[in-house]
């Protein structure tokens, strides 16, 4: 076989259809954030704006959580040392985990290094702790959990879109003896919209399954004290797992499960995406444990976000654009074909400074591309005009017109 030729195929294919995805190399400057340069193919640079980052808040260059990390740095060096079972353990871990645990009102929390291992490696796992256990997963689940789920061994049943009826169709086709677990998020990161959190409690309970939320792009972001969608609907004792992650409204890096001090010890002990993995840096674990604790009393940063989002859809709505609004905090602009939305995202960053990335297939569906924008804190009225004008003037009087651009 001739395997150069095999990979150019796949690579080419990719850029026939318009889905190639390309690396934008920036680099961000603390205090200036969403502003930032670009370093160009050419060597040279130019000023951007970004637009569709996941540090929602701004927490990746906040005080509080920068000081904690230089202060664990200059006390303990860089490296972790090891796995959490061998020497990889440190304070700044454990802070962190009591944290969470405390954020989310439960019993443990276990940190891995992204939210993806913490999904893949719970739900893998689970079978091994209850023998014969049925996952009944959302659709629309993140990749991570899709990974865990396949990967598991078990039996799996796939339930439409937060359709509740078709959920408890499989669950009542099922033996009543055998154990469950329903796995959802609690928003969805590419249309916005929020799980039907209290209604699948409601039929867990029913057929006794337990409950696993994926709170990846609510923590921090929603709740009095940033613990999530759950905790904003007053349904934080009825989720068995919840999983969230470090990286996105938190602005550092990590995941973890919260859950009962017994779940926390068994997936430890028998998960070898935890076992077998370095742990984070004591200084990322101590920026993070900073910035959960900051973000239990710091609402006027979450009612700002929430009017940045609120504000930008209005805009975009005004203009008549397809924008999709589900009243979360996520602002997608439905585009429908992949060398548009490449095409679009290309000239609003060479003409205009703007970098938002195109969402293509497979993490969306085939027809569904979009620009995904997420305006956070640090987006002002300056950055707001820019875009909305830039797009205004994209989407009116480029060569593709509106009906081209919306599919």
């Amino acid at each position: 076989m001739n395997y150069d030729a095999a990979l150019s195929t796949a690579i080419n294919r990719l850029h026939d259809e318009g889905r190639y995805r390309t690396f934008i190399d920036i680099e961000r400057t603390r205090g200036q954030f969403p502003h930032a340069v670009w370093n160009k193919p050419d060597g040279s640079k130019a000023p951007v704006t970004v637009w569709c980052g996941n540090d929602y808040l701004g927490m990746g260059q906040h005080p509080v959580v920068l000081t904690a990390m230089h202060e664990a740095l200059d006390a303990t060096g860089a490296g972790s040392g090891g796995t959490r079972n061998i020497s990889g353990t440190t304070v700044y871990h454990k802070q962190l985990e009591a944290e969470l645990a405390d954020l989310h009102g439960k019993e443990a929390a276990l940190l891995f290094t992204s939210a993806y291992i913490a999904n893949d490696a719970t739900l893998s796992t689970l079978p091994k702790l209850f023998p014969g256990l049925i996952i009944y997963s959302d659709a629309l689940n993140h990749a991570s959990m899709i990974e865990g789920v396949r990967r598991n061994g078990g039996a799996k049943r796939i339930f439409r879109h937060n359709d509740l009826a078709h959920l408890r169709e499989l669950l009542a086709a099922d033996d009543p003896e055998t154990p469950k677990l329903i796995a959802f998020e609690s928003i969805y990161s590419m249309d916005g919209d929020f799980g039907p959190i209290g209604e699948i409690c409601d039929l867990a309970e029913e057929f006794g399954a337990l409950t696993y939320i994926d709170e990846v792009h609510a923590v921090g972001m929603y709740g009095p004290r940033g613990a999530g969608v759950a905790e904003r609907d007053g349904l934080m004792d009825r989720i068995d797992i919840i999983n969230g992650t470090l990286a996105k409204a938190y602005g550092v890096m990590g995941g973890y499960i919260a859950a009962s001090a017994k779940m926390c010890d068994a997936v430890r002990s028998y998960a070898p995406g935890f076992i077998f993995t370095t742990s984070l840096p004591p200084a990322v674990a101590a920026g993070a444990a900073a910035s959960v604790k900051h973000l239990k009393t710091d609402q006027g940063l979450r009612d700002a976000q929430q009017t940045q989002a609120k504000i930008l859809k209005l805009r975009l709505k005004g203009l008549g654009l397809p924008i999709i609004d589900h009243g979360s905090h996520i602002v997608p602009l439905m585009v429908g074909d992949p060398k548009h939305t490449k095409l679009m995202s290309d000239m609003l960053l060479d003409r205009f400074g703007i970098y938002v990335q195109p969402i293509n297939f497979p993490t969306v569906p085939r027809g569904t591309e979009r620009l995904r924008f997420t305006p956070s804190p640090v987006h002002g009225p300056k950055e707001m005009d820019a875009l909305v004008t830039a797009l205004d003037n994209l989407w009116s009087h480029c060569a593709l017109n509106r009906a081209d651009m919306a599919g």
